[in-house]
């Protein structure tokens, strides 16, 4: 039996449609916990990522010799501000390759007003699948999961409709 073009065309959307609602009905019911990955902040505190929990998270890989992060930095510290009373925190990773003493310049001379995090070992990237591009940040809910990730500059006015929603949730 020959099936016309057209009732192939339907099958393939039908199949499609299904594929598509699976997927959508997975990233819109279960989301993949945050990795288990311990870090050292700048002034030398150690830190994991469980203890992101309980509060709307911030994570955001960056390097002082990426122009698109030094750019969106300034709305990183302003969405910060804005959020971090009510249960928001950031926390910015500097790639492997990121000087240490560049870094330390750089959030002592924008007075970053959150956590700065170097990824000496490269551990930290490759714990939240190996992110090799920057700025790359990723949006943690109260529960530690992770809802969303943004590749380049995250659209702000989306990002702090996002943040808006997650930070109304119960824990």
């Amino acid at each position: 039996m020959k099936l016309s073009p057209r009732i192939l065309t339907a099958a393939a959307v039908v199949v499609a449609l299904g594929v598509g609602g699976a997927l959508t009905y997975k990233s819109l019911n279960s989301y993949d916990p945050v990795p288990a990955v311990n870090y050292t902040l700048l002034d030398g505190t150690q830190g994991n990522t469980a203890q992101l929990r309980g509060k709307v998270t911030l994570v955001n890989f960056w390097a002082t010799s990426c122009s698109t992060c030094v750019h969106e930095m300034p709305q990183i510290v302003a969405t910060h501000q804005k959020y971090k009373a009510r249960g928001f925190d950031t926390l910015a990773v500097a790639m492997s390759y990121d000087p240490p003493a560049y870094v330390a310049n750089f959030a002592e001379s924008r007075k970053l007003p959150f956590k700065v995090a170097i990824d000496n070992t490269g551990d930290i990237a490759k714990g939240f699948g190996d992110v090799r591009l920057t700025p790359t940040t990723y949006v943690v809910n109260k529960r530690g999961e992770i809802v969303k990730r943004f590749v380049g500059e995250p659209d702000f006015n989306a990002l702090h409709v996002l943040l808006e929603q997650l930070l109304a949730e119960r824990a």
